[in-house]
């Protein structure tokens, strides 16, 4: 009886791989041929002479060819994009600090199991009402990228390394609340009720309960965020963020080839140290 009930199962699974295949060459298709005849574009167009030309100049300028001091070589130049990796890394600290402070005091009742009363045993009509509340704010915060908020918040304020962290953190805390919400929803709910036949209070069942339950996979998913805030520090620097972004638009702008490169070194080794510092913290946390 299991045989006959797994045999329609794969099948279906097989056909939804199939149909995604299809649908993906397809699409793939459909781009390249409204690349060729729609743009009358080629691929080959690419690499024509002029091309070709522009990046042989722009590759020789990152390596230092064309200059007699590049800025890889300058001990004031390393100083100078040291520091500014050190704001980048205060601007990540601080923007996953934020995101997950704010996740973590609105992650409960934005759980669909604390909403309708499957953990708690207990259920409160407003419950819902601030269940739709925060994962509407969820919803809106991942729907804006980082770059927009930082544009409307160096708008409004003087550029720096705070508008920038609060931008991170407005993108990324309903990312991590919605990641961690789900973490609580799939959690085994019986430990819990057994708390609440014991007579369990409210913040009882949080403490003992919930949190021991999903704290590995909660520090798991804001540790990733980390790493992903890191990477995504220097996309905000190019609206005045400050940090590594903000000097390597100005460099890219002036044309500084060494000094973009000096800078791109500094963030690797920051991106290098960070996915290593997380990789052990999350080794820990299992």
């Amino acid at each position: 009886m299991k045989n006959d009930i797994q045999i329609p199962r794969k099948k279906r699974r097989l056909s939804f791989i199939t149909f995604s295949i299809l649908l993906l060459i397809a699409l793939l298709a459909g781009s390249w041929g409204h690349i060729f005849y729609g743009e009358r574009a080629g691929f080959f167009d690419l690499f024509n002479e002029r091309n070709l030309e522009y990046g042989k100049k722009f590759f020789s300028g990152l390596f230092g060819l064309q200059e007699e001091h590049p800025a890889f070589t300058d001990k004031e130049s390393w100083k100078n994009a040291l520091l500014l990796t050190y704001e980048t890394l205060q601007m990540s600290v601080m923007a996953l600090g934020f995101a997950t402070i704010v996740a973590m005091l609105t992650v409960i009742p934005a759980s669909r199991t604390i909403a309708d009363g499957t953990l708690t045993v207990s259920k409160r009509w407003y419950r819902w009402i601030l269940f739709g509340i925060i994962r509407g704010l969820y919803i809106f915060s991942r729907a804006v990228p980082e770059l927009v908020f930082a544009m409307v918040i160096v708008f409004i304020f003087k550029p720096g390394i705070l508008p920038g962290a609060i931008a991170l953190a407005l993108h990324n805390f309903g990312i991590i609340g919605k990641l961690c919400a789900e973490v609580i929803e799939d959690t085994d709910a019986r430990p819990i009720r057994n708390l609440v036949s014991a007579g369990a209070s409210n913040a009882q069942i949080l403490f003992y309960g919930i949190i021991p339950a999903v704290m590995p996979k909660f520090l798991t998913y804001i540790l990733y965020r980390g790493e992903v805030i890191m990477r995504t520090s220097i996309v905000v620097g190019f609206v005045g963020a400050g940090g590594l972004g903000q000097q390597f638009k100005l460099s890219m702008s002036y044309f500084h080839y060494t000094e973009i490169t000096l800078l791109l070194i500094c963030y690797i080794i920051l991106v290098f140290i960070a996915d290593f510092i997380s990789e052990g913290f999350r080794k820990a946390a299992r």
